[in-house]
């Protein structure tokens, strides 16, 4: 009995943000979290944030926060508003240190209510799935972070599952989203520009040869270390079967 209470209680942060999920688009908060809403108001906010300098910088990264830690979509939005409210050296710093924090949250969430109950469960093949991935995680999580491919959510659970060591876990998403954040809050830098000719940003910048090849750069060099332990392991093993 004492054994179930305690499982149910460890599911409680995890129904929390997924009620706080439910009731972003119930209460219709999805709608202030879009570019139009950016593109009508965009004026008024620039103004306050130079009013109000510190408020603004401690009002956007709550509000950031709190997106990613819900999993509220609008992180994107927020990005490219931190480019034309801070500039794109404070605006990237204050969204990298923001969605680190936020997805912290929901990997300890995430491991808090499932990971145990998982490897309890895990049959030979996952097993083996997790201990090579918490072997080799840096290197991992580096790479699905630089990747601009998966979804920001999802790399923020499932390493909570794999019960990845905390601190490898917050370093490697410190890291892994800095280029692609700076990025984004460059295109948001411009945005002035953007809305003064009507138009709407390039969402897909992320995608373009100049810098998604640099990205895919990266993401290679950050598993080579991978590569050179099997390298190493299978020329052992040759080695072996030689002598």
């Amino acid at each position: 009995m004492d054994r179930v209470r305690f499982q149910v209680l460890r599911l409680i942060p995890v129904a929390v943000l997924l009620l706080g999920l439910l009731l972003f688009f119930a209460l219709g908060w999805h709608h202030y979290l879009s570019f139009s809403m950016l593109k009508t108001h965009h004026q008024a906010l620039v103004s306050w944030a130079r009013t109000h300098a510190v408020l603004a910088v401690l009002s956007f990264m709550t509000i950031y926060i709190i997106t990613v830690a819900f999993s509220f979509p609008g992180a994107t939005v927020l990005t490219l508003s931190a480019g034309f409210l801070f500039g794109v050296v404070w605006g990237a710093l204050w969204v990298v240190i923001a969605a680190t924090f936020g997805a912290c949250v929901v990997f300890l969430a995430a491991r808090y209510a499932f990971a145990d109950y998982l490897s309890e469960k895990a049959g030979p093949w996952l097993k083996k799935f997790e201990r090579g991935f918490q072997d080799n995680a840096l290197s991992y999580l580096l790479f699905l972070r630089l990747l601009p491919v998966f979804p920001f959510w999802l790399v923020n659970i499932v390493p909570g599952l794999l019960n990845v060591r905390f601190a490898v876990y917050a370093f490697s998403t410190l890291i892994g989203i800095i280029p692609g954040s700076l990025v984004y809050v460059a295109v948001g830098n411009g945005l002035s520009s953007v809305f003064e000719r009507n138009e709407a940003p390039n969402w897909a910048i992320v995608f373009e040869p100049q810098i998604l090849i640099p990205l895919i750069l990266l993401a290679a060099l950050s598993i080579m270390p991978i590569a050179y332990k099997r390298f190493k392991r299978k020329e052992g093993s040759d080695e072996n079967l030689k002598g």
